[in-house]
């Protein structure tokens, strides 16, 4: 089974920049899509930002220039790069996998991941 471990949340001011890492049990071979959901207080869970095997980067329009997804496969690691943090980046963050293309179109993804990590809370106040 695939197991990802999320890493790097806490609190930071306003302005300010935190790097969150995912490590993924195994990374998979072939068509996959990686990425960031975060979970406001009292709110649904939106995607964040999303990235396929072959490097294609999709970022939603509430963190796109501010965040950047990135990884690294010769250590299946995952990683969210967050600057110019505000209040509303609030929620906790989750590193989810699927064995397709992201399905994102419209500004939104369209289908959810496969496998989840546990979550790593981040705070901006």
């Amino acid at each position: 089974d695939v197991q990802l471990v999320e890493s790097g949340g806490g609190s930071v001011q306003a302005g300010g920049s935190l790097r969150l890492s995912c490590s993924i049990s195994k990374f998979f071979s072939g068509n996959y899509c990686m990425g960031w959901y975060r979970q406001p207080p009292g709110k649904e869970r939106e995607g964040v930002a999303t990235i396929e095997d072959d490097g294609v980067m999709y970022h939603s329009e509430s963190v796109k220039g501010r965040f950047t997804v990135s990884q690294d496969k010769s250590t299946d690691t995952l990683y969210l790069e967050m600057n110019e943090l505000k209040p509303d980046d609030t929620g906790v963050y989750f590193c989810g996998a699927a064995t397709w293309k992201c399905v994102f179109t419209g500004g939104r993804w369209h289908r959810g991941m496969d496998y989840w990590g546990q979550g790593t809370q981040v705070t901006v106040s």
